[in-house]
């Protein structure tokens, strides 16, 4: 249920089974100008967190169907930090104690006064604001960590675990996953004919080329040198195949220009393609695109092999 909302405003949820302790509370919530929903129920009160996403939840300890101690333990299961208040009229030390080892951020005695409330409140929603913060700050550097400074595409760090969880994702879902890997034809050239420093720009190139070729739900990888990985999920064999050739068009057709460098360059493509029934892990699947890619270069490079990995993990290659 809705109380107020106002917006740019911290949002609360307070879930109370008193409706007048619940007026009281959301009456005073709302004259400090936050913005309130809430709720007698606290499985209610769960979808609305999904939903609204509050800042800070007030709830009661006692409550029907589900108690404020189990709604706390669901939110500190989730990603997403929720600070929590009681509320509560229990006087008993060791629940206060078990709360708060429990994860709540502060534990309020009815009755209460309204201003001492509000005052906790803000100082808990500070609390919440430098969680956040740091919590930002950290996925930050978990992401700088993972991405390849030189191409703006991920490096090798985590892309076995990617391609697992994608290889699981198809076998739930009965959907294929396909491994590229990928290799700039006769790069040494580059570095012998100009600087290390239009080498880099190729790189970047490349980097960008493939970035916007692939779609939001696949990634890439620098994999190493002139090396590159995709991954495409939910894919045919097919599509994939002619994402290859797409991708080996673009970058052929590409000029690589950096003030007096100028030149153009082709790749060379190998794609494993998973079906939901294979039984392989990601650092087989890229095995077997990596195969595929020498059996591209074996052919005179310029080109794209595929390999189709049947049920029985026999293997059909196809070139162009």
């Amino acid at each position: 249920m809705v109380a107020m909302l106002r917006a740019h405003s911290k949002r609360i949820l307070v879930v109370e089974d008193d409706p007048m302790t619940l007026e009281v509370i959301v009456e005073a919530l709302v004259q400090a100008e936050f913005s309130v929903q809430y709720s007698s129920n606290p499985k209610e009160a769960l979808q609305i967190i999904e939903d609204w996403e509050p800042h800070l939840v007030l709830t009661d300890h006692d409550m029907p169907g589900m108690s404020g101690m189990d709604l706390l333990k669901q939110l500190r299961a989730r990603d997403n930090y929720v600070t929590v208040i009681f509320v509560s009229g229990r006087k008993d030390v060791k629940i206060k104690i078990s709360a708060l080892n429990e994860g709540a951020d502060d534990f309020v005695d009815k009755p209460f006064r309204i201003e001492e409330l509000i005052a906790r409140v803000r100082v808990c929603l500070r609390n919440n604001d430098i969680h956040r913060e740091l919590k930002d700050k950290n996925e930050q550097l978990e992401k700088m960590v993972d991405i390849d400074d030189l191409t703006g595409l991920y490096n090798m760090r985590t892309i076995y675990d990617r391609i697992d969880t994608e290889l699981a994702r198809a076998s739930r879902q009965d959907h294929n996953v396909a491994v590229i890997m990928m290799d700039m034809d006769r790069f040494k050239s580059v570095n012998d004919d100009n600087d290390h420093l239009f080498g880099s720009f190729v790189l970047q190139e490349v980097g960008k080329i493939i970035k916007n070729a692939i779609r939001d739900y696949d990634f890439a990888a620098r994999y190493g040198g002139d090396e590159f990985l995709v991954c495409l999920n939910d894919i045919e064999v097919s599509a994939a195949k002619g994402f290859c050739e797409r991708l080996r068009s673009l970058i052929g057709n590409h000029e690589f220009k950096d003030g007096n460098s100028s030149m153009y360059l082709t790749c060379s493509l190998g794609v494993a393609v998973a079906k939901p029934s294979t039984k392989i892990d990601a650092r087989d699947l890229v095995r077997e695109a990596d195969y595929a890619l020498y059996d591209a270069k074996d052919a005179g490079r310029d080109r794209s092999v595929v390999r189709e990995l049947s049920n029985s993990d026999a293997k059909k290659s196809t070139a162009s």
